[in-house]
């Protein structure tokens, strides 16, 4: 996963989304002067700088012969010289995204519709794109890999050995989850050949999700499932010609049951691919360019760190594509080698040069300008909880260069344009000031306005930002909302909001970082402090110490710090220390039981909902990533683990989780009661049939989870002033 505080995500994406556009949902055009964006089911173009709008596909060209209604567009996306249109509809889920459906193409020259895969399960195509050339079309279905011939519509399988468990051009649960990997095949430039994973999940047992309501008789959903301690899926990479037929497997050194490819790519020519693989732990990347003719294959760069090495998807939303520069004799790669996160760039046969330098992270690459020798990046030297666009030149020998306006104190993100032209904008701070515009590059103009607000929202109160300093030396940034009409001289409850694992970070200057929005109500007008804090673990730009200090140690060291802040914390005279209550979802559960187990004297009341009660259940990508080999040392898992400190709880506890939790299985949270059962410890519970880790599904289910945990929170943690 990023074992991630999915519902932060939502509450950003609810309070700031309604807002502004936010960039995924255009499409640049190839040369980066344009973009395209879905209105009403018709795709229209914009013109930059001019905004002069144009219709390319109108509705009427998207219902299908013999039909009187038009297909509904989920996404879409064009062929290289933009002339044919591929429209993803009928869209199902897998896992977590919707990366299964129906596709169709539109000849923009002949106004033809035509369906992909004819034949083929309705919404069973998957990751569906045009080859460079636009005579074909290539797309996953059940596993296997197919290509189509657009003018003929002949159909041919590429791959023939795909099932449910052997798995051609995609992924299985885990690589999906924790490395972002879902698209699994990529054409050559000369659309010859396609070069795919192969991910063998035969070995890798099932776990059974138990569905109890659904028919007379319960049944089961397996997941193949790798926890903790179980071998990985095994995974290969091929190059299958487009004529024969014929795969050639790349030859890696390693046990393949031991070894990750999280990234593969062709190599900015036709006849290699790159790519990287880490060994279990985690902590050795290798980089190899591969021959597609012959299969063998050259280490030529080499990275080793005492912890664990993040993958792409930790710096890019796009975990897809290498970053080549110099007519691709060079790529750029981003490493903490140095004890921060830096841009490289990095020749084929491995030498390297430093691009970023200095004690700061860069947070995520967004866009090169090769014509002007610069490389744009997001990173915020001066203030962890913000984030601003910096450049800087390729050849390392310049100073950072910040591009986001300064005026703008807060968060600020970027979708780059093809050739760093143009970029849509979008900043906001925790005071709810935000702006969301267009503007052209590398001036850094704003060409349009979209949405503005300099004087924030009308609420009351405000957040505000603060930081504690513990007794551990530990400088933790937080965020804080008063209750309305505060009262300096009373004393008040405070509800902690905590996530602390290394998948994400709950404090950031950003609109609609703050707040609980599950409470049914006001909470600020009944009365409660509301705060949230980020310890050492958690992926803050503040340097590979400070992220990697959790390595073997999560559910220790992340709940030391969390305790010890709120240790500060009441010492606050307006702080009732017999009203402290604590809740966290997913990672942020886990870390909720640990803090009622581990800091009873602290905390009195919390809610956990979808908790990892004993690490030694989840996924083993992640746990190994973050925790080491169980094999190597089982006495840290079982230390980290709640279900290892559930015989201290002393205060009021709720645990909430969905039975169809495919991700975090509700089997911990039955553990957990069966310990808290043996040691006579009173809980209260609440399980959501064939919910899934969301707990979004089924009629009334957000609205009676949102009434449970208000109930919860003000019978055991009483609102008010006092």
């Amino acid at each position: 996963m990023k074992l991630f505080s999915l519902f932060t995500v939502i509450l950003f994406c609810v309070s700031f989304s309604a807002r502004c556009q936010f960039s995924e949902d255009i499409q640049w055009s190839k040369n980066g002067d344009s973009y395209y964006e879905l209105e009403n089911n018709a795709i229209v173009q914009y013109q930059l700088p001019s905004f002069q709008k144009t219709v390319v596909l109108d509705t009427v060209k998207l219902i299908p012969k013999g039909q009187n209604k038009a297909i509904k567009v989920r996404s879409f996306s064009f062929s290289g010289n933009e002339k044919k249109i591929l429209i993803f509809t009928n869209s199902k889920k897998v896992w977590r995204r919707d990366t299964r459906g129906d596709y169709w193409v539109l000849n923009t020259a002949t106004n033809t519709l035509k369906q992909l895969g004819k034949g083929r399960p309705a919404s069973s195509l998957m990751f569906a794109k045009i080859s460079p050339d636009g005579t074909k079309a290539a797309y996953v279905s059940e596993h296997n890999v197919y290509v189509e011939d657009l003018a003929t519509d002949k159909i041919r399988r590429l791959t023939k050995d795909g099932t449910s468990r052997l798995i051609n051009g995609t992924f299985d649960w885990a690589y999906e989850e924790e490395f972002s990997c879902r698209d699994g095949f990529r054409w050559s430039n000369n659309s010859r050949n396609i070069a795919y994973w192969q991910v063998d999940a035969r070995k890798i047992k099932n776990f059974l999700l138990i569905d109890n309501t659904d028919s007379l008789y319960s049944f089961t959903i397996p997941v193949e499932y790798p926890k903790v301690g179980q071998n990985p899926s095994p995974a290969k990479a091929g190059v299958v010609n487009i004529s024969t037929g014929k795969t050639t497997w790349v030859n890696l050194p390693g046990d393949p049951q031991q070894h990750y490819i999280p990234r593969m790519e062709w190599a900015a020519n036709n006849t290699e691919i790159i790519l990287e693989q880490l060994n279990r732990k985690q902590n050795e990347a290798k980089i190899f360019l591969c021959n597609a003719v012959t299969g063998s294959s050259k280490a030529i760069y080499t990275e080793n760190d005492k912890a664990w090495i993040d993958v792409k998807a930790r710096w890019s939303e796009d975990p897809t594509g290498w970053e080549w520069i110099n007519n691709g004799k060079e790529f750029l790669w981003v490493s903490e080698k140095d004890g921060w996160r830096h841009i490289y760039r990095v020749t084929r046969d491995g030498k390297e040069t430093k691009i970023t330098k200095g004690n700061y992270d860069i947070m995520s690459v967004d866009g090169i300008d090769e014509k002007n020798g610069m490389v744009y990046f997001t990173a915020s030297p001066n203030n962890a909880t913000q984030k601003y666009l910096y450049k800087i030149a390729l050849n390392g020998n310049q100073e950072l260069e910040m591009v986001s306006p300064s005026a703008q104190q807060g968060s600020h993100s970027y979708n780059i344009s093809p050739g760093s032209l143009y970029a849509s904008h979008n900043f906001s701070n925790i005071k709810n000031e935000f702006v969301s515009d267009w503007v052209s590059l590398p001036g850094y103009s704003s060409i349009r306005v979209t949405d503005k607000s300099t004087k924030g929202d009308e609420q009351t109160p405000a957040p505000e930002m603060f930081q504690v300093t513990t007794d551990d030396n530990v400088t933790m940034d937080g965020w804080m909302i008063k209750p309305t009409n505060f009262d300096s001289t009373k004393k008040y409850p405070v509800l902690f909001y905590v996530y602390t694992e290394p998948a994400g970070t709950t404090v950031k200057d950003a609109a609609g970082i703050a707040g609980t929005r599950l409470y049914e109500g006001d909470i600020a007008a009944d009365g409660y402090i509301q705060i949230s804090l980020d310890g050492r673990g958690t992926p803050a730009p503040k340097g590979a110490e400070w992220r990697k200090a959790i390595y073997r140690k999560v559910g220790i060291i992340n709940i030391r710090d969390q305790a010890m802040a709120a240790k500060k914390i009441m010492d606050w005279q307006f702080v009732d220390t017999s009203r402290i209550a604590v809740w966290g979802w997913s990672g942020g559960g886990s870390t909720t039981l640990n803090l009622l187990f581990q800091y009873p004297e602290i905390y009195k009341t919390g809610i956990a909902i979808a908790p990892v009660a004993n690490r030694l259940l989840y996924d083993n990508i992640y746990e190994e990533r973050y925790m080491g080999l169980r094999e190597e040392n089982l006495a840290d898992y079982v230390n980290a683990s709640a279900l290892s400190h559930a015989k201290d709880l002393r205060g009021n506890l709720l645990v909430i989780h969905g039975t169809g939790d495919d991700n975090v299985h509700y089997q911990g949270t039955e553990m957990l009661v069966n310990e808290l059962v043996k040691y006579n410890k009173y809980f209260e519970m609440l399980s959501y049939p064939n919910r899934t880790h969301s707990i979004s599904e089924g009629e009334g289910t957000r609205s009676h989870l949102s009434m449970s945990f208000t109930k919860y929170l003000q019978e055991h943690c009483p609102p008010g002033g006092r």
